[in-house]
């Protein structure tokens, strides 16, 4: 049986743990050839340890999305090492919980540096080589965060909203040339940007988690799936969507009925 990416070049961008090593693994074991691109050079090796297994090949890209060579670097690195990109996961990004009075011009910039500023350079420079390849797909990790609002989040979630917005005017821009542009919003993911912070903080546990109607947060395997199938063929006429995969907390914000109530 054909691999669904079979032989497709792709660069996930933040590979180096969480989600965009969950998708590098994913996207490799799906056939596609994929650049793995990170800061962490040792965080990128061990990515690349555990994608071995799939059919696609590999490779890492060591650099900071937000260095103004980052961009253009890693497309003509995957462009020289396994052809035209035809997929990119935009999915380098950070997070905290701060509210926006406490919000230091410092921290904005460098939320705006990488969630946004990076993002979208990151996007222009692979759908400039898109449009001269013949198509693609390009993903954007946005966050459910940027559709509700929540406590102490607020410049975090203003770039994820900025995210959603840019990938359904992208949508727009480059449908006509065969390039599909959609979003993901994560719920409550186990990841190292965030881990601590949800074993450690009860109200942030309550907040996420009791509110879950699936009752448990999300594995980066379950974002890499929904990823894989906005990449493959099967989601060919789907662009300019934002795809939720929070376990039903933004739809429900559920709450457990008393026992007595429940039946």
């Amino acid at each position: 049986m054909t691999s669904p990416l079979a032989d497709r070049a792709a660069i996930v961008t933040g590979a180096g743990s969480g989600i965009g090593r969950a998708t590098t693994v994913r996207l490799a074991a799906d056939g596609a050839h994929v650049l793995a691109v990170d800061r962490n050079a040792e965080g990128l090796a061990e990515t690349l340890e555990l994608a071995v297994a799939g059919p696609g090949r590999c490779a890492m890209y060591h650099g900071d999305v937000t260095d103004q060579d980052t961009p253009a670097g890693m497309v003509r690195a995957c462009r020289e090492q396994f052809g035209d990109v035809r997929i990119l996961v935009n999915n380098a990004g950070i997070g905290a919980s701060v509210a926006a009075h406490l919000t230091e011009d410092a921290d904005l910039d460098r939320f705006l540096d990488v969630n946004l500023r990076a993002l979208f350079r990151c996007a222009r420079e692979t759908v400039s080589a898109m449009r001269g390849a013949g198509g693609g797909v390009i993903i954007q990790i946005a966050s459910i965060f940027g559709m509700v609002g929540v406590p102490n989040s607020s410049i975090y979630s203003a770039t994820k909203a900025a995210v959603i917005g840019l990938t359904q005017n992208m949508a727009a821009d480059y449908g006509p040339y065969s390039i599909r542009v959609n979003a993901i919003s994560p719920g409550m993911i186990l990841t190292p940007i965030n881990e601590d912070r949800f074993r450690e903080n009860a109200w942030f546990q309550d907040l996420l988690l009791t509110a879950t109607p699936l009752g448990r947060v999300g594995a980066p395997q379950d974002i890499a799936n929904g990823i894989a199938f906005l990449c493959s063929d099967e989601a060919n006429f789907i662009t300019g969507h934002t795809l939720v995969i929070d376990g039903g907390w933004s739809a429900t914000r559920f709450r457990p009925f008393p026992p007595d109530l429940h039946d």
